[in-house]
């Protein structure tokens, strides 16, 4: 691991009170200890003395999440570990190596009845996570994804998050520019620098160059998307303040225009702006939507021009046309000859084998590239075509097709309460059941997906409580854990939102239904989803039924008070 800038000038955004009041008790940690100074304690003590000595020091399993860590809920020495993944990009070494690491050091006392054991979860930032490391393998395992230029330095923590782009940059034909480069040189910027390490809160970053908005810029920190300059030149327009959990927001446009070269003093001059106004008293409050609320595009775009160094160019035309959200399929890269395989992986979790495989068919049928995408899937890059049918004839091809149904393709999932501490409800078991059963029930193709045509998308996101990992408010069915009071006992449910969507119809689902058991939750979408293929129009998608269809008529068919109209 690799840290720069001086110990004594890494907080030099703090300031004392913000308004009236005193830091919270994570800032104060933070000021009585640099968090990166965990990661040589993980090395040189911790991980020989075991994981009750990370508790002699006060704050220091808060600090661990700068170096990528969180104890599970389980306690004692189990701990997951997520890997930065910029813009999704990987090599065959890379993933190989998260493979060796998963079957290797992430196996847990017990096999999941849905997912066995030793497995990755792709997450929805681009990153991959494992489950149940010891604390006394850290070392080894940081050390063997240096070696292949992986890191897990700020995967968590009060930082710049993995910065996501489109999964497909330099590949994609009809991208208008290619975004990985620019997320890559804002990822090294802010990983290791010291001076930008403590921000009020995460602090998450997306850059695209593709017309779909698969990088989901309206729910970041800090979005860029492809713009149209006056003179014809093409880079990017800039959004602010976007987030989900509780108080969602969509970002917000502040009317400027960036060229490539400077998205990094872009991205540098908002840390200032959230480092240095930013709310640290109340933690609740802390997230930069709120700040950009608070200040208004035009408050935060004058901060801003105050600590940039050039000046800020009024907002080009917007390009981006549709969300389309995943790159599933086979496509023609923008390289004659060549095709990418995007493959659906059901809420996101393969096994260690798996990805070591997946690194033999990248290296055997593609160019050696794997990218992951937003949506918890996978795509093999610089494919032949002369190689294309011998690719799609291979078994892990079968296990995560190209041609998904329409809901294992569109099925999202957190970790939920298997590992969360937050969360109060299964998920990922769950939630790739429904999928698969959906599929088997309503769709033309089946369960097996459609064959090899495009099946179509919907997306269904779990998130096992309030926090919105899973990103339920920009789907077309969301989940939210919650706990139902049935008789004198408490079951496990969900509340259910229709309707939400990112790019030119952007929207968040409204919520209908609350602490709905989830036994009943099957039964409740075959309604719903019956409903929408006997009433849709043309081509019309789920989530814009959804919006015009009233609710006391969603809700009678969710419950089950109001019958479905039949196809």
């Amino acid at each position: 691991m690799e840290f720069r800038g001086r110990r004594d000038r890494g907080l030099k955004f703090i300031r004392p009170y913000r308004n009236i009041g005193e830091l919270n008790p994570v800032e104060q940690l933070k000021l009585a200890r640099h968090p990166f100074e965990v990661a040589q304690a993980v090395i040189d003590v911790y991980s020989k003395q075991g994981p009750e000595s990370i508790n002699q020091v006060p704050g220091e399993q808060e600090r661990l999440k700068w170096v990528g860590m969180y104890p599970q809920r389980q306690g004692g020495d189990a701990f997951m570990m997520r890997i930065k993944i910029p813009g999704g990009v990987m090599t065959a070494a890379q993933v190989r190596e998260v493979g060796v690491a998963a079957d290797a050091y992430a196996e847990g006392p017990d096999d999941s009845p849905v997912f066995g054991n030793r497995y990755a979860d792709l997450t929805t930032r681009q990153d991959i996570q494992l489950h149940w490391i010891r604390i006394a393998d850290v070392p080894r395992i940081w050390q063997r994804f240096w070696d292949v230029g992986l890191t897990t330095v700020q995967a968590c923590g009060d930082s710049a998050r993995n910065v996501c782009s489109c999964p497909v940059s330099g590949l994609d034909a009809g991208e208008v520019i290619d975004a990985f480069g620019v997320a890559g040189a804002v990822s090294a910027f802010f990983t290791g620098n010291r001076e930008y390490a403590n921000l009020p809160r995460k602090f998450k970053i997306a850059v695209t160059g593709c017309l779909e908005d698969c990088a989901r810029v309206e729910i970041n920190d800090i979005g860029l998307w492809p713009a149209e300059h006056d003179d014809g030149s093409i880079g990017f327009n800039v959004l602010i303040g976007g987030g989900l959990s509780d108080g969602e927001r969509m970002a917000s446009d502040i009317d400027v225009f960036i060229r490539p070269d400077q998205a990094v003093e872009l991205c540098r001059g908002v840390a200032q702006v959230f480092g240095e106004l930013g709310n640290r008293e109340n933690r609740g409050l802390a997230r930069m939507r709120y700040l950009a609320q608070e200040l208004g595009p035009e408050g935060f775009r004058s901060a801003l021009d105050e600590r940039t160094k050039f000046t800020l160019e009024p907002a080009g035309r917007e390009l981006t046309n549709r969300f389309r959200g995943d790159h599933v399929g086979v496509h023609p890269q923008k390289q004659p000859g060549l095709f990418y395989v995007g493959c659906s992986v059901p809420v996101g979790r393969m096994h260690g084998i798996e990805l070591i495989e997946l690194a033999r068919l990248a290296e055997t049928y593609g160019d050696g590239g794997v990218r992951i995408g937003i949506d918890q899937n996978f795509i093999v890059s610089g494919v032949p075509e002369e190689r294309l049918d011998d690719l799609l004839a291979e078994p892990l091809m079968g296990t995560y097709s190209p041609f998904p149904g329409p809901f294992e393709r569109g099925v999202v999932a957190c970790t939920g309460s298997e590992f969360c501490r937050f969360a109060v409800v299964e998920t990922k078991e769950r939630a790739v059941k429904w999928a698969r059963t959906l599929d088997a029930k309503l769709t033309a193709h089946g369960a097996n997906g459609g064959g090899e045509e495009d099946a179509g998308i919907i997306r269904m996101h779990f998130s096992g409580c309030s926090a919105s990992c899973a990103q339920p408010q920009i789907a077309d069915i969301g989940f939210r854990g919650d706990i139902a009071h049935v008789g004198e006992h408490i079951e496990e449910a969900v509340d259910i939102g229709l309707g939400g969507s990112l790019g030119p119809d952007a929207a968040f689902i409204d919520w209908l239904t609350g602490a709905m058991p989830v036994d009943k939750v099957p039964d409740a979408l075959l309604r719903i989803v019956t409903r929408y293929q006997g009433e849709r129009r043309a081509s019309e998608p789920f989530y814009l039924w959804a919006r015009r269809t009233p609710d006391d008529e969603l809700v009678g068919t969710l419950t089950g008070s109001l019958e479905p109209v039949s196809s």
